[in-house]
């Protein structure tokens, strides 16, 4: 795989000198086309120690427009980073719509030097790799392009390369010792990067190795490669935007789906919407489900155990209310309600997953959805705020991601509060009619009650797609609030209990 970038080519300074002022130019013309696109560019630098990642991350620094180039460099998980889930961190820092995002010693640094000193097996490198696949194939599915470049020497041209900066008192301290002792460890190293990028260069993601013994051929490959990908996807997404205004055109419009469709027999339909709890029983179970909860949290907190709560369900099902029951047995400090409503402009620039993951909590919290990613498969979905194909493939995408919150060791509960259509407009009257409720009511909630049957159909779907064995969807029967409220204590309750016993 890597003989190829092993051929010694060159650039002399006459040959690159006469090239980059016309380079340069196209860059900055690029970066200014795409401050109005509707992607953010990913441009990943991966490589032998030495082949220079850094320089050539500095040089387009130093050639494109700062505002509009962020860079991020990883070493080993801050402490605030540990308690959450891997890719926390590089989710955070993605790079908007419109904008540049470097990214040395990114999400393959680890991996890759973990199966170089033999600390995970080739099947464990292989599941890490398949994560970064996903990962990667969700940022490209919303847009964005990614270009990776592997930067490559000879163990020879390594050596040398070491040893010039090395001698150099104002380049030395970039040589470590254990830049050293990764060198002599060559052949795993190649090894491992060669299962690294055979692995991970997919269509959406392509890794393009780069010959890195000379400066001036490795920097005009890399920003020729550059040039040409954001050219091309401008030009890609550019055409795609005229075939969605088409299809958007009254005469293109979709035939809708029969009514009869809402109306088979589905997952919601089967529940007993008759369970309820008289006041006296509420009480009791409602007192003692919040002493339990209360004393099963102060020992997750203890055991650095952090909580996500989940909640969804039709207008007026009582979502607030329960919440408001269940934070009332938690200190102040230890919690975080999130209320989702429609994305902000800084949160439209980013992939719709990435708000959720940045309010993912540190160690022993909890934090608390009030609605949440699964508006792209319902409101998104009903509405047609996004097209078909975004919705359809949020169904693995919204798995993948609570399979990582799972796996960092946090408890995830997700609950659909469902009430039959006669109960919500019984509320909805009583909302009315009370001053301090009035505010709650909406022409929204109006309007949302004459799509029921997509909105149950997209529930339905939700749920069948969703409701995994790592996170199941607990369905709350509603119509009676009491009964709703003491069913989600007594379902966080289990659910931190077993958190707990598997932390033992």
């Amino acid at each position: 795989m890597f003989e190829a970038a092993e051929l010694g080519r060159k650039v002399t300074r006459e040959e690159f000198d006469a090239i980059a002022p016309t380079l340069r130019t196209e860059l900055l013309e690029l970066q200014r086309r795409l401050r109005e696109a509707d992607f953010p560019v990913i441009i990943i630098f991966g490589g032998v120690d030495g082949a220079g990642k850094n320089e050539t991350a500095n040089l387009l620094n130093e050639w494109l427009d700062p505002r509009w180039t962020v860079t991020r460099a990883y070493a080993g998980p801050s402490e605030d980073e540990a308690e959450r889930p891997p890719f926390w961190r590089y989710w955070r820092d993605l790079p908007p719509k419109g904008k540049i995002g470097m990214f040395l010693s990114s999400w393959y640094h680890g991996p890759l030097m973990e199966r170089v000193h033999d600390h995970i097996s080739v099947a464990d490198m292989d599941e890490r790799l398949i994560r970064i696949n996903r990962f990667e194939k969700s940022l490209a599915d919303d847009g964005a392009l990614i270009v990776k470049f592997w930067m490559h020497l000879s163990e020879k041209a390594q050596k040398k390369r070491l040893k010039k900066l090395e001698d150099d008192p104002l380049t030395a301290w970039q040589v470590t010792d254990l830049d050293w002792k990764h060198w002599k460890m060559y052949d795993r190293f190649v090894g491992a990067a060669e299962r690294l990028i055979m692995q991970t260069s997919k269509g959406h993601a392509l890794w393009h190795i780069v010959e890195g013994a000379d400066a001036r051929y490795r920097t005009s490959v890399v920003l020729n490669l550059l040039k040409e990908a954001i050219n091309s996807h401008l030009q890609r997404r550019e055409a795609m935007t005229k075939v969605a205004a088409e299809l958007k055109k009254p005469n293109n419009q979709k035939p809708a789906l029969p009514d009869v469709l809402a109306k088979q027999p589905s997952i919601l339909s089967s529940l007993d919407m008759t369970q309820a709890l008289d006041g006296d029983e509420y009480n009791r179970q409602l007192q003692e489900q919040r002493g339990r909860l209360s004393a099963l949290h102060r020992k997750a907190k203890d055991k650095g155990i952090s909580t996500v709560l989940v909640f969804e369900g039709w207008d007026a099902a009582g979502k607030g209310g329960t919440i408001r029951r269940l934070t009332n047995a938690l200190n102040a400090r230890d919690y975080q309600v999130i209320p989702i409503a429609a994305p902000t402009e800084e949160e439209r620039a980013q992939h719709y997953l990435w708000r959720f993951w940045r309010h993912l909590s540190r160690a022993g919290r909890v934090t608390i959805f009030d609605r949440s990613w699964y508006g792209r498969v319902l409101v998104e979905r009903v509405e047609g705020f996004c097209s078909d194909e975004a919705w359809q493939r949020a169904y693995g995408e919204i798995n993948d991601f609570e399979e990582q919150i799972v796996e960092a060791g946090h408890v995830l509960c997700k609950f659909w509060l469902h009430i039959t259509p006669e109960e919500q407009l019984a509320r909805f009257e009583q909302r009315s009619e009370i001053e301090y409720k009035q505010w709650k009511l909406t022409d929204e909630d109006w309007r949302n009650r004459e799509k029921w049957g997509a909105y149950e159909t997209a529930v339905n779907a939700m749920v069948e797609q969703t409701s995994t064995h790592i996170a199941p969807w607990t369905l709350v029967e509603a119509n009676t609030k009491t009964f709703a409220r003491v069913k989600v204590l007594r379902t966080v309750c289990d659910a931190l209990e077993a958190g707990i016993k598997k932390r033992k």
